[in-house]
């Protein structure tokens, strides 16, 4: 007898994507983890992410059941310096989740900063909403204030709009405005679409800046404002929908 109260096609999702949205990881990280046999669907232990799984899978991940998927949760965090952006650090330095409150749900960091830039990190409990707003196609502008020593002019900074290559890795269009001058010290508005590491100390390099202080202020719709150092925000979910449409259709 066929059995009403079900569709006739399970809608089915990769493995790796199921577990980034329960908030258990990043997809990459998931995929990881198969790999190196912690997964396992119905009894099964998997050894490569090439699965599709639906509801009615049993899903172990390190022997604990696989929780259903939270709603969507995204915090806004305003990091100091001296924080590494990871879970844990091999050269014991304090990470970012060491200055989170107790109380904060487990969440991923959307991309990183390095320990010596502060400002504005999203935190989120899905793994998927963080592989979206990473991804380069998705062009989401990361506005930073840049403080750096040398001298430098506006002429100058537009021939970064062009895009650089360094050490032979390309870098796309740069907005950089020259905000003021102090003594040998220069204040700059940089934006840019990409996230590759160490991006803006790199380009700044390149035109004979060395930064001394790095602010991320904004990035995509999301903006730090006044948030003090080492406080955490969330954002009401209705929020995170009108700001992220696409995300969410």
């Amino acid at each position: 007898m066929e059995n009403t109260g079900q569709s006739k096609e399970e809608k089915k999702e990769r493995i790796a994507k199921v577990m980034a949205r329960a908030g258990l990881c990043s997809r990459r990280e998931a995929e990881r983890w198969i790999e190196a046999g912690r997964v396992s669907v119905n009894g099964e232990i998997l050894t490569t992410p090439a699965v599709t799984v639906g509801a009615q899978d049993k899903i172990l991940v390190d022997d604990k059941e696989l929780q259903g998927q939270e709603k969507t949760r995204l915090f806004l965090y305003h990091k100091s310096a001296g924080f590494v952006t990871t879970a844990k650090d091999e050269q014991g330095r304090k990470t970012i989740f060491d200055d989170l409150p107790p109380e904060l749900p487990r969440v991923i960091s959307v991309g990183r900063l390095d320990i010596n830039t502060e400002g504005l990190l999203l935190l989120t409990n899905d793994g998927e909403l963080s592989r979206y707003l990473e991804l380069p196609q998705n062009n989401f502008k990361r506005c930073y204030r840049v403080r750096a020593y040398g001298h430098t002019s506006q002429n100058q900074l537009d021939k970064l709009k062009r895009g650089i290559t360094i050490e032979g890795i390309r870098y796309k269009e740069i907005e950089a405005t020259l905000d003021k001058q102090q003594g040998d010290n220069v204040w700059i508005d940089i934006a840019i679409t990409e996230g590759k590491n160490r991006e803006v100390r790199k380009i700044m390099e390149a035109v004979g800046l060395q930064v001394n202080r790095l602010i991320r202020v904004s990035y995509g719709p999301f903006h730090l404002g006044k948030l003090p150092k080492g406080a955490v925000m969330e954002l009401k979910h209705q929020k995170i929908k009108e700001f992220l449409p696409k995300f969410f259709k």
